[in-house]
C-alpha cells in the first residue's frame, strides 16, 4: 500500500505545469462550478468509477478539497486503489485561487 505526500501549492502548480498530472477537485458541485483549477476532475462517490477509466495507475493526482483536510483522506484512499503517485495540496482550492489561475463556469 501506497502513501499518498502533502505537496504546497507551488510545487502543484508546477506539476500541473508540466502537462502530465491529474487535478481531482472533490469539492460540491456548487463550489466547483463557482471555481476550480482548469482541467480539474470534479470527483465524488458518483464520478469515481469514471474518473478510475480514464486515469492511468502511474499518473500524477494532485487532489484539492476546500482547505487541504478533506483531500488527505480522498488521496490516500487513491494511493489504497493502486495510484503510485497521489498529493494532497497544502491549503486546498482556498489557499490556491489566492495565487494562482482558476475558471469558473
Amino acid at each position: 500500500m501506497s502513501e499518498f505526500k502533502l505537496i504546497d501549492p507551488v510545487d502543484a502548480f508546477e506539476k500541473i505545469k508540466s502537462g502530465n498530472v491529474v487535478v481531482a477537485d472533490i469539492r460540491d458541485p456548487q463550489s466547483f462550478k463557482a471555481g476550480h483549477v482548469e482541467g480539474a476532475f470534479m470527483l465524488n462517490n458518483s464520478t469515481m468509477t469514471e474518473f478510475s477509466g480514464i486515469t492511468e495507475f502511474d499518473t500524477p493526482v494532485l487532489v484539492f478539497c476546500y482547505h487541504g483536510h478533506s483531500s488527505q483522506g480522498a488521496a490516500q484512499y487513491l494511493a489504497n486503489q493502486g495510484y503510485e503517485e497521489v498529493y494532497s495540496v497544502n491549503g486546498g482550492f482556498e489557499m490556491w485561487k489566492q495565487n494562482f489561475p482558476f475558471v469558473s463556469e
